[in-house]
């Protein structure tokens, strides 16, 4: 009799504490991060959110989702797959305003949807998986874009992101959910092609000419030699900027120095530029989309994967090898 009492306190027991949340009442990590989002949509009135529904281990994602600028099924390419290489153009904010990445110069990813979450040797970030799954289950095809806003649980959890305190402006303190756009490019040479006319408008540029390969270009001083003595193997001096578009000077070394250049070892923008429009004493000025620069591929100098690229070339002199 005393046996039966003491299993049925037991399991009395074990019932009532299931049935308790946590020892301080508290809500957990779900409750936490949709309380949190809920908050952030309401202190910044965003509208058309939808709480995304797909289930994942723990319970439905709790992703909150708005879908931009859809894509229509059927009207290009399948739906995204793990193993489909994606370019990714991308924006990130902390909800507590203490991190913000919105240069969308420098903000490029291009790779396999399934390694999105691989830390970049590079410059050491990764996407955090709530940004994995809005691309693969709700954004679903490339050239489309999305706002979505990523609990803390499928973001940098209790962790956070960056080093330092968690007062330093480029850290995500731990259990900070997120407010991230993601674009996936269909068309890079399309795309390329509007960033720069969108660049060209912003900062009333004129006067630029798209040449047939599909960089743009603009003959600022007229060279005082003849179009054409440039060839491929030919030595040019020239002093030269290039910079991203945000601004961002990768090769400073050659502002007042001149360097000889052989322009079969350059890349093919402007390798092309100088050959066709440039002789001794010209300026040119170029915007060369990522195609004619390094492609996809990330440069140690700070030139993200599908970079457009603008240089301001002055050409000193000609000679031939």
């Amino acid at each position: 009799m005393k046996q039966r009492i003491f299993t049925f306190l037991v399991l009395a027991l074990a019932g009532l504490t299931a049935c308790k949340k946590n020892d301080n009442n508290l809500p957990d990590i779900q409750q936490y991060d949709d309380q949190q989002i809920q908050a952030y949509i309401s202190a910044n009135a965003l509208t058309g959110f939808t709480k995304d529904q797909t289930l994942i281990g723990d319970g439905a994602t709790g992703l909150y989702y708005k879908l931009i600028s859809p894509a229509t099924p059927g009207s290009g390419p399948d739906s995204l797959k793990y193993q489909d290489q994606v370019s990714v153009v991308y924006t990130l904010k902390s909800m507590d305003g203490k991190y913000v990445s919105t240069d969308t110069i420098a903000n490029h990813y291009n790779g396999f949807l399934g390694y999105m979450t691989s830390v970049n040797t590079t410059t050491g970030f990764y996407f955090p998986v709530g940004a994995q799954l809005a691309v693969h289950n709700l954004l679903k095809y490339p050239g489309a874009n999305i706002q979505v806003l990523i609990p803390s649980r499928l973001a940098y959890g209790v962790r956070g992101y960056g080093v330092g305190s968690i007062t330093a402006s480029g850290r995500i303190a731990g259990n900070q959910s997120l407010d991230m756009y993601v674009h996936v490019i269909k068309d890079q040479a399309a795309y390329d092609d509007q960033v720069i006319k969108n660049y060209f408008t912003a900062n009333n540029l004129t006067g630029y000419t798209k040449d047939p390969l599909g960089f743009y270009y603009k003959v600022v001083t007229q060279g005082s030699g003849s179009v054409g003595e440039i060839t491929q193997y030919s030595n040019v001096s020239a002093t030269y900027v290039g910079s991203l578009l945000n601004g961002t000077n990768f090769d400073q070394s050659s502002q007042t120095t001149a360097t000889t250049l052989t322009p079969y070892s350059l890349i093919d923008g402007f390798k092309t530029a100088i050959l066709k429009y440039g002789s001794t004493g010209t300026s040119l000025s170029l915007f060369i989309p990522s195609a004619l620069g390094y492609g996809t591929a990330q440069q140690s100098a700070g030139i993200p994967a599908n970079s457009v690229l603008h240089f301001e070339v002055q050409i000193a002199s000609v000679t031939q090898p």
